[in-house]
């Protein structure tokens, strides 16, 4: 008897655990749909609704002549640029996975990703989203994307 009890209280708690972490990790990749949504529409609205007041945004590549390089972007620089994108400018960021890891009110999403401008494949790389459950809501505080466009066929494996 005490070996059922035990086994019910095991998979009741598992499926309660469970289940906040799907619906946290559902309100997580809603949230960076979401940002994306904004991002495809030219809607910095949109994006805003996504993004921490305080978000750190920084975007790595490699050059033209191999140099690594670091760029950090303010989040109005980044509204501003959303926001002044020509209705005829077709931004597509196709995400090819999610990976999300979540601790409380700390979330990390890794983002595999494909960008095409105006239907024209352009570069690959990765985001990394960090995001703080700011009291019920899911908001970036730290976007961090590489960019390149060579070795992209490695992403869809």
């Amino acid at each position: 008897m005490h070996k059922i009890i035990t086994i019910l209280v095991f998979f009741v708690v598992t499926t309660v655990v469970y289940g906040q972490t799907s619906l946290e990790e559902k309100e997580i990749k809603e949230t960076i749909n979401t940002f994306f949504k904004g991002l495809h529409n030219g809607d910095s609205t949109v994006i805003k609704s996504t993004l921490h007041t305080s978000i750190k945004i920084q975007t790595t590549s490699i050059n033209k002549e191999g140099k690594k390089i670091l760029k950090t972007e303010t989040k109005n620089q980044l509204l501003r640029a959303i926001a002044s994108k020509k209705v005829s400018d077709i931004y597509f960021e196709k995400l090819l996975s999610y990976t999300i890891k979540v601790d409380g009110n700390l979330a990390s999403v890794w983002t595999p990703y494909e960008f095409y401008y105006n239907g024209k494949f352009s570069h690959c790389g990765a985001n990394s989203f960090q995001l703080f459950n700011n009291n019920g809501k899911w908001e970036i505080i730290y976007l961090v994307d590489m960019r390149r466009r060579s070795n992209c066929k490695a992403l869809k494996k």
